[in-house]
């Protein structure tokens, strides 16, 4: 609730992954194909059935990710992807993602070309049939709780009774038979199950200010137990494990958020059982098996973990020690919890998957992610801080080229979608596609970027193209100071939140930058919110609070949309769109384009008619990661 809601719900509203960029490759490294960075995977996304025999994963059929399922040996041996049998044919967009009911039975979910009205399939391994699970129009339907320990129903939310809420339904994975668990009343944005799948949480908003409900049974009524303003987070995580208590993340009466075990009847929280004296958590994990909280994560430079049990931490230093020259990560795990997917990854390298066995101590490889390219021939990120006109402290990320010294380099500048979000380390292909073509690249968490505390994130509240752009400029100006950036030769590049940062940029500081790609960003905050999908209206209030009220802060709002200050932008430009985006109208960039044409301003603009909030498709990727890597060297590098 609180700000957890906003980071649940409206917090995706900008959320977006960026991907590529380019220029020119130093003639000292190995320039790579564009494909080699942003070609699918031959094998990913590893996950195992229940009793952990049989392996599924993704790999292209037709140019699209479909689900593949193969049997394990029994002896540990390496897996012959050869036998392996394909489940799904889907043909028009990747499938989204999947996970296992059982051992014969996978469910996945799918949108329609980007339109992120996303639907629930199931696909039976023995006959091959695929099932619509939601087979309503216009609906977005999410999963509220697996019940891993039931082989036939799961509990999943949708809004096909209103657009604008969720109702919880009891559906049978394998006939389809939908039975209603839950019906909102009209102002619950969030449902907690206890370890039983039974209904019991609830999370309200009125636009402003949340509450946390509790019922003692299902057939009970909802209760209020706390309410808390947005600026205050009361995250529920999974109740204790004798279901009487919730493990929440917190920062009632402090500045970041910590783990604290949340009585149910009175409302009040537990001394903290972990928290970070810089940094929010980020959530925390348990044992189905063993009944226990096992860590809490959190993210400073980079993830790390706070364990609370032996066993677990033994495991993972057990796997660092086998895996030197990575990060690791578990994904995925049987029900006896004796058998786990590993990833092994760095900044270099998208890195290898195993599996990895409790009992015999052993891991079995499973393939490299992008065994295209060499991690050798990647460039390093390194944390960097920098301070901003008004004293904050702003933690970013510097990645420059191979072999090249950190003086008076093209430069691009990357801020994060969201906002309220954060960059973190770790393999980006967008980063190293612009490092193996000569760009130094710049990302800032700005403020208002998560994990730094409510203070930070607070500061970001009706800035956008004032003080949050404002650390961006004075990043870059740090950059130029300490004879990194050429400053002839720096670009901006941003999806989403990031794109309106770009155009923000180029508005409002124009001659800062030689050259700018906007992707789905926001130009008028006034048609914006307008255009916001149903289930993002409770959050709408939330919004004008944040970002500022259009009748209230009319004037404010003009002053910040780049589409009312075209004339000062003189910055080339390319501008990408998905035409399905629900999240940023493509009346967002149609605007813009025309308010520069009408101007005679330089303006590049690529629509795809089957995309969404960045694009997806494979052959679309190509497009504009291509595109953008000429327009990037005419305007930077000739």
């Amino acid at each position: 609730m609180g700000r957890s809601l906003l980071l649940n719900g409206i917090c995706n509203v900008l959320l977006f992954s960026v991907l590529t960029n380019s220029a020119m490759a130093s003639e000292t490294n190995k320039q790579y194909e564009l494909k080699d960075f942003f070609g699918k995977p031959e094998r990913s996304f590893f996950r195992l059935s229940a009793d952990g025999k049989t392996l599924a994963f993704m790999q292209p059929y037709e140019r699209r990710q479909n689900i593949h399922v193969l049997p394990l040996a029994a002896d540990g041996k390496e897996p012959d992807f050869s036998k392996a049998k394909r489940l799904t044919g889907e043909t028009e967009r990747d499938i989204a993602g999947f996970f296992w009911k059982g051992n014969d039975t996978i469910l996945y979910v799918k949108d329609f070309g980007g339109d992120e009205n996303y639907h629930l399939l199931s696909v039976n391994l023995k006959n091959g049939e695929v099932k619509d699970l939601t087979p309503f129009q216009n609906i977005r339907a999410s999963v509220v709780d697996e019940l891993l320990e039931d082989p036939e129903f799961m509990l999943v939310q949708h809004n096909k009774r209103n657009p604008q809420i969720f109702d919880v339904y009891r559906i049978n994975v394998k006939t389809g038979v939908s039975e209603l668990v839950a019906e909102n009343p009209g102002n619950i944005t969030g449902w907690i199950t206890d370890h039983a799948g039974r209904v019991r949480i609830a999370t309200t908003t009125d636009g402003v200010n949340s509450s946390l409900l509790y019922r003692a049974t299902e057939k009970s009524a909802f209760k209020t137990i706390i309410t808390t303003d947005f600026r205050t987070t009361v995250a529920p995580l999974f109740f204790t494990f004798d279901n009487k208590s919730l493990y929440v993340l917190s920062n009632r009466g402090r500045d970041k958020t910590a783990l604290v075990v949340l009585n149910l009847k009175t409302g009040k929280e537990s001394e903290p059982l972990f928290e970070h004296p810089d940094v929010d958590l980020e959530g925390a994990s348990y044992s189905r098996k063993r009944k226990l909280l096992i860590y809490s994560s959190f993210n400073t430079w980079k993830e790390d973990h706070h364990f609370f049990d032996n066993e677990t931490k033994k495991l993972f230093e057990k796997l660092q020690k086998k895996l030197p020259d990575y990060e690791v990560a578990l994904q995925n795990g049987n029900l006896a919890e004796d058998t786990f997917v590993v990833a092994a990854y760095n900044d270099r390298t998208p890195g290898v998957r195993y599996i990895y066995s409790l009992k015999t101590d052993t891991l079995t490889r499973l393939g490299e992610i992008n065994p295209r390219i060499n991690p050798a021939d990647m460039a390093s990120i390194k944390p960097v801080k920098y301070k901003t006109r008004d004293g904050l402290e702003i933690n970013g990320y510097l990645t420059v080229p191979l072999n090249r010294e950190s003086k008076n380099l093209p430069v691009i500048v990357n801020p994060h979608g969201g906002p309220w979000t954060r960059d973190s380390w770790g393999y980006n292909p967008e980063i190293q596609f612009l490092a193996n073509r000569g760009f130094a690249v710049f990302q800032m968490n700005y403020r208002g970027s998560t994990g730094y505390g409510r203070a930070f994130w607070e500061k970001s509240f009706k800035q956008w193209g004032k003080s949050m752009q404002d650390d961006i400029t004075d990043g870059v100006k740090w950059l130029i100071k300490e004879g990194i950036a050429d400053p002839e030769r720096i670009g901006i590049y941003g999806g989403s939140y990031g794109g309106y940062a770009t155009l923000a940029g180029v508005t409002f500081t124009s001659d800062l930058y030689a050259a700018a790609v906007d992707y789905v960003g926001v130009a008028n905050l006034f048609s914006f919110m307008k255009t916001i999908p149903p289930y993002w209206k409770p959050f709408l209030a939330m919004m004008h609070e944040m970002v500022g009220d259009p009748e209230k802060d009319k004037e404010l709002l003009e002053s910040v949309s780049p589409v009312f200050h075209a004339d000062k932008i003189k910055t080339p430009l390319f501008i990408a769109q998905g035409a399905n985006d629900p999240r940023v109208n493509k009346d967002e960039s149609d605007q813009m384009v025309a308010a520069l044409k009408k101007r005679g301003v330089e303006v590049q603009y690529m629509v795809k008619e089957n995309e969404g909030h960045g694009f997806h498709n494979e052959e679309n990727q190509f497009d504009f990661y291509g595109a953008m890597e000429l327009f990037f060297k005419k305007h930077l590098l000739d």
